[in-house]
């Protein structure tokens, strides 16, 4: 079961928290907002994250889905 303060943390990230979830795979990137968008069928929770990249002037966006597992306790960040 997901909690009502799980469910709150999880759909509160901030830009950097979706960063430090992402580890490796946000690397030259460096994350300036986030959204949460909702949850997708598969019940991950979706974010839409902008980000200035070191490759280009400006920014872009990018999705990132978070996956709760709860035998574990962890959270599982992946960009779409």
């Amino acid at each position: 079961m997901i909690t009502a303060e799980k469910l709150q943390t999880l759909t509160s990230f901030t830009a950097p928290a979706l960063q430090r979830a992402l580890g490796k795979q946000s690397k030259g990137m460096e994350f300036t907002g986030a959204k949460f968008l909702g949850l997708t069928n598969g019940w991950q929770f979706c974010y839409s994250v902008v980000f200035r990249c070191e490759d280009f002037e400006g920014t872009d966006s990018v999705k990132v889905f978070l996956t709760y597992d709860p035998a574990e306790g962890r959270v599982i960040a992946d960009i779409g």
